[in-house]
Order: C-alpha cells, then sequence, then structure tokens
C-alpha cells in the first residue's frame, strides 16, 4: 500500500528558531491535515451532518487539493 501525500508541514518553523532541535520537534500539523480542517469547517455548519462522513469527505477534499497542486 503507498503512503499518503501529506504534503509536508502546513505551517513548517526554521531550525533557526530553536536552540536545540532535539528537545524541541515541532513539526506541526501537515498541509493534508490543514486543508482537510479548512474544508470540514463549512460541512459541519449543517447541523445534520454526520461527523464521521464529514471526516472522511474533508480529507477527500484534501486529498483532491494535494493531487491538484502537484500539477
Amino acid at each position: 500500500m503507498s503512503e499518503k501525500n501529506t504534503g509536508g508541514g502546513a505551517f513548517p518553523l526554521s531550525v533557526d528558531n530553536y536552540e536545540d532541535v532535539k528537545d524541541h520537534p515541532a513539526k506541526g500539523m501537515t498541509l493534508r491535515d490543514y486543508f482537510a480542517g479548512v474544508a470540514i469547517q463549512s460541512m459541519l455548519l449543517d447541523i445534520e451532518s454526520n461527523i464521521y462522513d464529514a471526516a472522511a469527505d474533508a480529507y477527500s477534499i484534501a486529498d483532491a487539493m494535494l493531487k491538484e497542486r502537484s500539477k
């Protein structure tokens, strides 16, 4: 099974921001997670939304955004 394209870090931080990188492993969320989080916001405005379906749909949207972004 191939690994999901995560798009890398959504808000990457420069190593220069830390005195010792080993003590501060701040990788943050992936771009895929960020896209999914943004996508799900509007879906959950509908009070009748099933949260599990909305979460799956949000990641499908995020995957499509990453695919389009790589063109």
